[in-house]
């Protein structure tokens, strides 16, 4: 399982020279597998500003053609890359579109009114590519979906108006996904802290929403993002083995970062655990 960060900025993107070394595109993540690639496929979660970057990679890669959408909510910063996705615009290229336990009937609904006038000049009527708003492996109840060699589960963000995070696993390996999720304030559908914990127990890789500090959290408690004290926190709990910090704030420069990133280590060596932490930084592929 190898994962490809194409962004990782939260709320707006940033672009600019404080954030050239984490990068300023907002959330997008690529899954690749053995298996997927022997069938042209590739798995991405969310459409962020990220998702222009990967898109523009695939045409120049010319190898896959079936790509499998994940989205874990529709807040502006995880959708707005859409329109500017080239293979969209191709017919050689198929795209599905897949989501949490009820979510698949509205995707389509919001991919097309942010593309609507007087918002975007191209209606989402007119892209090439051919679409399937149901994943054919789509489950109703709780349980897994397999898809190239992973089983995809997907467990409630607490995030204001909902959203899912999802855990990828196969052969050994698990990588979850949470990018919106407020550990200390309880939005309507979220799960408590243990919910979480043994949602990411035992995890290989925890991408995870750290956009705060504890001081800005004294303002922003309830915007549904997490300090970067109760995510690292989360990880000792759930024994996972890497954490990467996601969702960075817009105010957020590269020296801030890594800053933050030795905030978190300590906290990680304080309570005599051995995670490996670190901010995630668009470009970077992790392989598991």
């Amino acid at each position: 399982m190898k994962i490809k960060i194409w962004g990782c900025r939260g709320s707006i993107a940033t672009p600019g020279p404080a954030t050239l070394r984490y990068g300023g595109n907002t959330a997008c993540v690529e899954i690749r597998t053995a298996e997927g690639e022997a069938a042209r496929q590739t798995v991405v979660v969310d459409a962020g500003s990220g998702v222009r970057l990967l898109g523009k990679a695939l045409l120049r890669e010319k190898k896959i053609f079936n790509i499998r959408f994940f989205f874990t909510h529709s807040h502006w910063d995880h959708l707005v890359g859409f329109p500017f996705f080239d293979p969209a615009y191709f017919p050689d290229y198929h795209i599905t579109f897949c989501g949490g336990p009820h979510a698949q009937d509205s995707i389509k609904r919001y991919l097309s009114r942010q593309m609507e006038a007087p918002f975007f000049p191209v209606d989402f009527s007119l892209l090439k590519a051919r679409f399937d708003f149901r994943c054919e492996q789509h489950h109703q109840d709780p349980g897994p979906c397999h898809l190239d060699g992973m089983d995809v589960s997907s467990a409630p963000m607490n995030h204001p108006n909902g959203g899912f995070g999802f855990k990828f696993a196969g052969k050994g390996k698990s990588f979850v996904f949470f990018p919106d999720n407020e550990l200390g304030f309880q939005h309507e559908g979220g799960l408590d802290r243990a919910g979480y914990v043994e949602f990411c127990r035992g995890a290989d890789l925890l991408i995870h929403d750290a956009q705060y500090t504890d001081a800005e959290y004294k303002i922003t408690r309830g915007w549904g993002h997490s300090t970067y004290a109760d995510t690292v926190d989360l990880a000792v709990a759930a024994g996972v083995k890497r954490l990467g910090l996601f969702h960075h704030d817009p105010e957020r420069t590269d020296d801030d970062l890594d800053r933050q990133v030795g905030f978190c280590s300590e906290r990680i060596r304080a309570a005599r655990s051995n995670v490996e932490c670190f901010a995630c930084a668009e470009g970077t592929t992790l392989e598991l």
